[in-house]
């Protein structure tokens, strides 16, 4: 039994090579008694600043786990910042042991850093399969271990952390801004795991006040017409989706209509 929350398709695909018993975190997050038993459960997500998404830890944290083994598996594209040990040791304090906790580097979609196509053209180098194969037979073996935090990735995260401006989006400080572009599609209501997104008098328009920024609605749009209000992009013209995922399969994982 697998959980999984993904934005742009990386996770999906990452919990795929793991198990074939897949459950979409924010679907199931719709339940009110939610109590899983299972002789292996796992937790597939993208690494949010360095963090498990809020979405994801609300999840973990308000659910019931039966379970021998509990494993958890995130994706990233540079720096995992040490996130594995530093939120072992948080779900431990909060009552939750995990008995696994890794990460997998991938392509990296964070808008405002990276250039999602020259993300691509360096994609191969990272390995991702062989690196999974890896991590699934650890998981296979119900292998006990912790990434270690690397010295040079807390240095990162603290770094981060101590410069870290605040981009909580609201009303008055968008994440997000909609261009004239926008057809009025609606995809970017169906891939919202948070149902931030509507579609009024042909335009897209965001409530702010749920949302987690995790950029589905962005890289989902066909007409490129969603981008950050503040932050400045690498590349305004490229946008990503793991190209083994389908949007259908984000939409169904996502969808809150």
């Amino acid at each position: 039994m697998l959980f999984y929350f993904t934005g742009t398709g990386n996770s999906l695909y990452a919990a795929k090579q793991f198990d074939n018993d897949l459950y979409s975190i924010p679907q199931e997050l719709k339940k009110e008694n939610r109590q899983y038993k299972a002789d292996r459960i796992g937790i597939v997500c993208p690494l949010y600043e360095f963090d498990v998404p809020v979405i994801v830890k609300d999840f973990i944290l308000s659910s019931r786990f039966e379970t021998e083994y509990f494993y958890i598996v995130m994706t990233y594209g540079m720096h995992e910042g040490g996130c594995a040990a530093r939120n072992a040791e948080y779900f431990e304090t909060n009552g939750r042991h995990i008995d696994y906790f890794n990460t997998i580097k991938m392509l990296d979609n964070a808008l405002p850093v990276f250039d999602m196509e020259e993300q691509r053209r360096i994609d191969p180098e990272k390995n991702v399969d062989e690196h999974l194969a890896v991590i699934r037979k650890d998981l296979e073996e119900r292998k006990k271990y912790i990434q270690p935090a690397a010295q040079e990735e807390v240095d990162f995260y603290l770094g981060y952390k101590a410069n870290a401006i605040d981009y909580s989006a609201s009303i008055e400080k968008p994440r997000y801004r909609v261009s004239d572009k926008c057809i009025g599609c609606g995809i970017c209501t169906r891939v919202c795991p948070k149902g931030c997104i509507r579609v009024s008098e042909g335009r897209a328009v965001y409530d702010y006040a749920d949302c987690i920024g995790c950029m589905s609605c962005i890289h989902a749009c066909p007409q490129k017409a969603i981008g950050y209000a503040v932050l400045k992009e690498k590349n305004p013209n490229a946008r990503y989706r793991n190209p083994n995922i389908q949007l259908a399969e984000i939409i169904r994982s996502n969808s809150q209509n």
